[in-house]
């Protein structure tokens, strides 16, 4: 079992930047890759950013060169740091881990507002 606690969200301006963490308790020696997705109203759910345990990472087309997803391994956190904020960022971003058991937990979701 994986906890995962995210933290971070709130309000920004068009431009803006805002910083999001993900930190896991549990069974963190069986996560194996890590990602950020987002959902909008009215909207699926989708990736936003993955993170391998090895530090590979990829990315939506419409984050990439914004957004930056990391990990710290020794603090069991996931990190996304978003630049350039735009209106159309604006979703409940969650984080998701899938473990070596091929098992996957979400955290709870923390809402991301971009005002013009």
């Amino acid at each position: 079992q994986v906890r995962l606690v995210e933290s971070g969200g709130g309000l920004a301006q068009a431009g803006g930047s805002l910083r999001l963490s993900c930190t896991a308790s549990g069974s963190i020696l069986s996560i194996n890759t890590m990602g950020w997705y987002r959902q909008a109203p009215g909207k699926q759910r989708e990736l936003v950013a993955g993170i391998t345990s090895g530090g590979s990472t990829n990315y939506a087309d419409s984050v990439k060169g914004r957004f930056t997803i990391s990990r710290d391994n020794a603090k069991n956190t996931m990190y996304l740091q978003m630049n350039g904020l735009k209106p159309e960022d604006t979703a409940v971003y969650y984080c998701k881990v899938a473990t070596r058991l091929g098992f996957d937990y979400w955290g709870q979701g923390t809402q991301v507002t971009v005002s013009s």
